[in-house]
């Protein structure tokens, strides 16, 4: 971690990622990149659908492959970029056939380092393989729900799961929320660990860098009239009111509250279902 002389009150505490020596990349590959624009927390309709979203740097798109359709063919990391749209370091992967294509890499990845996505790979780093090949203990990313579904589990910085078993058809998982789920066997998953596992030690300093990061204030609802929130209301500093904490559209949330659908679709996939609060 990188820590600044206190030349400011913001600057006291600030820390933040040491990219000297891991990062190589100067100016991202021209034809991986394009311009978006983004939802600022809105649905297809413009209603806001997740809050304190809004503002920011403009960004550029770099176009990460999650599919990883290009199997049996070895790839060489060229170089190690930030990617502003993700946690995670992206490289990019220049395939033997001369094909590049911008993956999200594991920790502690160089350049010049090989991989490849086939059912016979070595359990190595970065290697790419179906999750009945890969034994008990070990650690993945990237990791498809469904067969060629494309990488949906486990994507952001320092994270990975754990595999547990292997039962009738199914790859038992510990995600990193303490979850266990199961994961149809034949699914793909990268093996290794995130990279950039500092991410989660940032102190950022000062409000003006959520601001520059897109995340706008958030207000606690206790501080709001009744009509703005379910906690609102009261002369002076209240109670809530109420035996469990709500969210401003009424759901149950924080404090250990379990707000997922009763009725879910991939209930009977959860094993044992994720520890909340903070002794997780």
């Amino acid at each position: 971690m990188k820590r600044y002389k206190p030349t400011s009150p913001s600057r006291r505490n600030m820390t933040t990622v040491t990219y000297r020596g891991v990062l190589t990349g100067d100016a991202p590959e021209k034809s991986l990149v394009h311009g978006f624009t983004r939802s600022m927390g809105r649905n297809n309709r413009g209603r806001i659908t997740t809050r304190h979203k809004g503002g920011g740097n403009k960004r550029l798109f770099r176009d990460v492959d999650f599919t990883y359709d290009k199997k049996n063919i070895p790839a060489k990391i060229k170089t190690v970029e930030y990617d502003p749209n993700r946690t995670a370091f992206i490289g990019l992967a220049v395939y033997a056939d001369g094909e590049k294509r911008y993956v999200v890499v594991p920790k502690s990845t160089k350049p010049g380092q090989k991989f490849i996505v086939s059912e016979k790979a070595e359990v190595t780093a970065g290697n790419r393989l179906p999750l009945i090949n890969i034994p008990v203990g070990t650690f993945v990313y990237n990791i498809e729900l469904r067969p060629n579904g494309g990488a949906k589990l486990v994507r952001s910085a320092g994270n990975y799961a754990e595999v547990i078993a292997h039962d009738e058809g199914y790859a038992l998982l510990k995600l990193p929320s303490t979850e266990v789920r199961k994961v149809i066997a034949t699914s793909w998953a990268t093996v290794g660990e995130v990279s950039n596992d500092e991410n989660w030690l940032q102190n950022w300093g000062k409000a003006g860098k959520s601001r520059w990061r897109g995340i706008r204030p958030t207000v606690r609802g206790t501080a709001m009239n009744p009509v703005d929130h379910p906690h609102g209301g009261g002369e002076g500093r209240q109670g809530r009111g109420r035996r469990r904490a709500i969210s401003f559209y009424g759901k149950p949330t924080g404090k250990g509250q379990k707000s997922r659908t009763p009725k879910k679709y991939s209930n009977r996939l959860i094993v044992s279902r994720r520890r909340v609060g903070k002794n997780k």
